[in-house]
């Protein structure tokens, strides 16, 4: 599996593009316009970015331009732009590829492979262990001290998010944008009843979580059992002041 960024600022595109990737066993991020491409890039380290010309912000190539200045991260410009001076010129400018739209999703997956081939990139993600909690994204399973817990395709991408952010608070309108494809936001509940299915099959509830802990007002995060909750007092010291028995 790679870790792929998709910076395209066509919301249907993008979505679609998202889901045949992941489809073929990527992962898949995404950013809708070129300065949030290009953080992305520059802080979550993707093993390849797909990078669209037209973007509302800051042109495609511009994009590429400062992100060769820091990054060597491969990059395949998919575009509408099809003027062979044009394509020239992004190669030349550090793209490794370069694909016109429309596209097909096998089209793209093939050179998304070829391109990591070439430069000797890893696909194969190695399974992530949050304390007793394993999850294997190239086998799209998980086991929980051992044991499999069966989960929906939905379930599954929104526990690999956040196993791949062991410790770290995720928002849910970032669940949303990055789970759900839903960028410019959606209903909060939609992240919240699977992330109760999942604590049913983790078997926790919300009152009394192991893995999954709710930061009020900002999001939730995977954390081992034995790691402190977050937003919760510690337990009372007995010998502390005010203590009871």
């Amino acid at each position: 599996m790679a870790h792929l960024l998709v910076v395209e600022d066509d919301p249907q595109l993008r979505g679609a593009l998202v889901r045949a990737l992941r489809d073929r066993g990527h992962a898949v991020a995404t950013a809708p316009s070129g300065m949030a491409g290009l953080d992305a890039a520059v802080t979550s380290r993707p093993d390849l970015v797909v990078l669209d010309l037209g973007l509302p912000d800051v042109d495609g190539a511009q994009v590429l331009r400062m992100l060769r200045a820091v990054s060597d991260v491969p990059v395949i410009v998919a575009t509408a732009r099809d003027d062979e001076p044009e394509m020239v010129a992004v190669l030349e400018q550090g793209a490794d590829d370069y694909i016109v739209k429309p596209f097909g999703a096998a089209q793209l997956d093939a050179r998304v492979k070829a391109v990591l081939r070439r430069l000797g990139v890893s696909e194969t993600e190695e399974p992530l262990c949050v304390g007793g909690l394993r999850v294997d994204p190239a086998a799209r399973d998980v086991t929980l001290d051992g044991a499999p817990i069966d989960l929906t395709p939905r379930e599954f991408d929104l526990l690999a998010h956040l196993a791949r952010r062991p410790g770290q608070v995720v928002s849910r309108r970032e669940l949303l944008a990055e789970v759900w494809q839903q960028p410019l936001g959606g209903a909060d509940k939609t992240v919240d009843v699977h992330l109760s299915w999942l604590r049913r099959k983790l078997g926790e509830t919300a009152q009394h979580p192991r893995y999954l802990h709710t930061v009020r007002t900002v999001g939730v995060k995977l954390t081992p059992p034995n790691e402190p909750p977050p937003d919760e007092p510690p337990p009372d010291d007995p010998g502390a002041p005010g203590a009871t028995d």
